[in-house]
């Protein structure tokens, strides 16, 4: 493989463009020519806006390089539930096939200002339910390292395209575990950051606490720098904050393990299949044995599960119910579930739910105290054939409903902590395994520091993209 810009780290691409050894128009070039070799077979960016791009690029390369922001030109795509504006925008939904918004998401705003280049929207499944990246709309995105299998969810399409190549960084999003199962099945990072450090919005419940944005890369490198970039204040958004004076990315140049660890396979309440444990287990001895010191212990987080279904609920019923109303024959069933899950919900159940939330969060924040992290499998299975809506059996165990599979991932979602996934090895079909780090609220830097240092000693991170495989 030669050197092309598309082959380049995010940090390297953005390195070259401020010292002017490469423009943004050259970068989109580059991207566009691997979107055209590599989307046909994989189907992660199913929206281009190349036009849109070239024009943005133009008005980057008018100004001086110190003043094109901290991505300098660099190509990003957006998930497709994320609203770009003059681009059409779907959320996976035959709903809204159509719908073309006339102003951006706040996120997008964000990344715009530092001189990111929106070039593509990124698949999604309908309204991010689900972490099978398939919808009516544009079909199924299709796992790189096994044609036949999926990509994870919901940011599937984003994860597809940085693996392969189609992107430098992408942007997406976490509910349950929606950055973090595409990164472990794709064989990249994805980081959830803690509510409030990345702008939301706009939303009809800007309140919420469940739903993030965040970054996902090839490398823990790539994914602190643009975390800097999407991080900052935004008074629109309630939960925002002012940003400190620390650079997420030098803090990942700088990795350090913690002073100890806790680790647990299931976190009390997961079922996870023989060869993810086998290749986590692998994974906790190179840690260990290059000097981490890892007990086995998680916090009770038992009612992690009945708050996380109760507000997942509720929120679906907040912000979809119009869709319901006006759509129902044209949404999937587990969108129709959740919504009217919700619609059924008393007052008394919500306060239920959140006194959970209370309670699991003071006791992850007791034991972070404690253990300054927790590492945990990113998703208990590995990536499964593609046909499948959803998964329904883990070690032999049937499951219940269709989100019994995600717990690993919302059962960190309703601690609000960050957390971030890293490839830490293959099982023995060679599919990818994914570690998942758990980090204290607004503790973004130095778990991006433990996450580096795991990153080196594990060696499992992509040095180049892949081309999409027909068999793993």
């Amino acid at each position: 493989m030669t050197d092309t810009p598309w082959t380049w780290t995010a940090v390297a691409a953005v390195e070259r463009l401020k010292r002017g050894e490469t423009t943004p128009r050259e970068l989109l070039a580059s991207m566009r020519q691997r979107v055209e070799a590599v989307d046909p077979m994989v189907n992660a960016l199913p929206t281009l806006c190349f036009d849109r791009a070239e024009r943005f690029a133009e008005r980057l390369e008018a100004l001086p390089v110190a003043d094109r922001g901290r991505f300098a030109g660099l190509p990003w795509p957006i998930k497709d539930s994320t609203a770009v504006s003059g681009v059409r925008t779907t959320w996976g939904s035959l709903a809204y096939a159509d719908h073309v918004p006339e102003t951006s998401d706040y996120v997008v705003e964000a990344i715009e200002a530092e001189g990111g280049v929106v070039f593509a929207k990124s698949n999604t499944p309908e309204f991010e339910a689900g972490a099978n990246t398939f919808n009516e709309v544009f079909g199924r995105t299709l796992n790189p390292w096994d044609l036949s299998r999926s990509a994870g969810g919901s940011s599937g399409g984003a994860a597809v395209a940085v693996a392969t190549g189609m992107a430098f960084l992408a942007q997406g999003s976490d509910f349950a575990c929606s950055l973090r199962y595409p990164a472990a099945f794709c064989n990249v990072v994805g980081m959830r950051p803690t509510p409030g450090v990345v702008p939301q919005g706009p939303s009809a419940l800007p309140g919420q606490v469940l739903s993030v944005m965040g970054p996902l890369a090839r490398n823990v490198e790539d994914v602190a720098l643009a975390l800097d970039g999407m991080a900052r204040f935004d008074a629109r958004d309630p939960l925002s904050r002012p940003c400190g004076a620390t650079s997420y990315l030098a803090a990942a140049q700088a990795p350090r393990p913690p002073a100890r660890a806790a680790f647990s396979m299931t976190l009390g309440m997961a079922a996870v299949d023989r060869p993810v444990r086998e290749a986590m287990g692998q994974a906790l001895d190179r840690l260990a044995s290059s000097g981490l010191r890892v007990d086995e212990a998680c916090p009770d987080l038992a009612a992690s599960d009945p708050a996380f279904r109760t507000m997942r609920a509720f929120q679906f019923a907040a912000l979809r119910r119009g869709a319901l109303e006006r759509h129902g024959d044209k949404l999937k069933p587990e969108v129709i579930w959740n919504i009217e899950e919700g619609l059924k919900l008393t007052a008394l159940e919500l306060a239920g739910a959140e006194a959970d939330r209370a309670r699991v969060r003071l006791a992850m924040l007791e034991f972070l105290d404690r253990y300054g992290v927790l590492i945990t499998p990113t998703a208990p299975v590995e990536p499964f054939p593609v046909e499948q809506r959803y998964v329904e059996h883990i070690d032999g165990q049937r499951l219940a409903t269709y989100l019994d599979w995600l717990v690993l991932g919302y059962a960190i979602t309703v601690c609000g902590c960050p957390a971030i996934s890293i490839p830490c090895g293959r099982t023995s079909t060679g599919l990818p395994v994914g570690l998942q780090l758990v980090g204290k609220p607004h503790g973004e830097a130095e778990l991006l520091r433990t996450a580096a240092w795991c990153e080196g000693v594990l060696g499992q991170s992509l040095a180049r993209p892949i081309d999409p495989m027909e068999h793993a």
